[in-house]
């Protein structure tokens, strides 16, 4: 095995990514890469694949790998020569590298890749990379392939929801009149004839021993539209007591209410906190299930944005989630669905717990590998 000293530059080079304004995207299939992935879609590419991103501030040490060409955003780096370096392991190795990174600008954390470029590095030669590269992948193939399984269950329960209760297929409809547009026996009311509603807090900053318990406290970037078994803090019993944040029953559902993430939801694992741009959805009633709220919100999530507003940035609030309409099937008809879709939402939540099992296995193996200290 043959290592040597060298710049991170000698490996690759970073480059700033581009503007792309949302009223300027025109609807296409090339990835749109933020500091935090993929968050949209557009026609035309700035960079070809393979790809290696990163975020230039805020959270560091997220790095995306693309197997197609992309737009990388002003908000990125990205890689525009890897020389010799093997694409995914560059990808890797970044990750590892940024870690242990410090930006000198304490207010808001950044990564200048001027500054990166310099950085004083060990690298194996290439034919290790492609090991270290093929050991890493195995990782986040299984994670990747999970992901997609989770996509398709969350697909056949959507599918299920509108074919109950948008398109009103469900069993027994043949039989069943429609009076004012709603079928025989369901209610017709808003979402707090339903549910209650609360926010969260946050605990003052002032105070870092609030941030060194063990209860999850949840943010709204936290929210992908799925379940929330874990979080980047954690906050104290004394937090909770000294501060506006409200502990909250697992399989409560949150919606954000505030920002880019306006209208995500997620659905808690296990009792958690959350910040104060959480609105949570807790039913009035124990046959008013997560299940119904998280699909309905899904469903809605469009045309409740549509409610939002704000100068500075787009928000809605507890009393627009709270008078957004909603129809309640009867208890029998939710029971069945709620009943059908349990298999589904647990099989969800086993995925996610495997995905989150791999992603601690792979980040405790990859400073390992990039350090030598398991030889390959």
């Amino acid at each position: 095995m043959r290592w040597r000293s060298c710049r991170l530059g000698d490996l690759f080079t970073l480059k700033r990514g581009h503007d792309l304004p949302s009223d300027l995207r025109h609807d296409g299939d090339v990835p749109v890469v933020s500091s935090s992935g993929i968050t949209g879609h557009h026609n035309e590419s700035k960079a070809k694949a393979p790809g290696v991103v990163t975020g230039r501030y805020g959270t560091i040490g997220e790095v995306f790998y693309l197997d197609e060409d992309y737009w990388p955003l002003n908000t990125a780096l990205y890689v525009v020569d890897f020389k010799d370096t093997h694409p995914k392991f560059a990808a890797y190795f970044l990750k590892n590298v940024l870690r242990g990174y410090q930006s000198d600008k304490a207010a808001v954390p950044g990564v200048d890749r001027n500054v990166l470029h310099e950085v004083k590095v060990r690298v194996p030669d290439t034919k290790i990379q492609e090991s270290i590269a093929e050991i890493l992948s195995a990782y986040d193939d299984l994670i990747e392939n999970n992901w997609r399984r989770m996509a398709l269950l969350e697909e056949s329960a959507r599918l299920l929801y509108r074919e109950w209760f948008v398109r009103l297929r469900f069993p027994g409809h043949e039989h069943t009149h429609i009076i004012n547009g709603v079928p025989d026996g369901w209610e017709r009311g808003n979402v707090s004839d339903f549910y209650d509603t609360a926010s969260g807090g946050t605990p003052s900053r002032t105070n870092p021993d609030f941030f060194t318990g063990e209860i999850l406290w949840v943010k709204t970037g936290e929210l992908l539209n799925g379940f929330v078994a874990d979080t980047e803090e954690k906050i104290t019993e004394d937090a909770l007591k000294k501060s506006a944040a409200k502990l909250f029953p697992e399989r409560t559902l949150l919606v954000a209410m505030y920002g880019a993430t306006i209208g995500q939801i997620g659905i808690i694992a296990s009792p958690a906190s959350s910040n104060q741009a959480c609105c949570a959805i807790i039913p009035r009633k124990p046959k008013y299930s997560f299940i119904h709220a998280f699909l309905f919100f899904r469903e809605n999530k469009d045309k409740l944005v549509g409610l939002s507003m704000g100068a500075a940035q787009n928000n809605i609030n507890q009393q627009i989630i709270r008078s957004y309409p909603m129809v309640m099937p009867t208890s029998r008809l939710l029971e069945s669905f709620n009943d059908s879709l349990k298999p589904v939402f647990d099989q969800l939540l086993n995925l996610h717990y495997q995905n989150q099992k791999l992603r601690a296995a792979r980040d405790l193996l990859l400073p390992q590998l990039m350090s030598g200290e398991i030889p390959v």
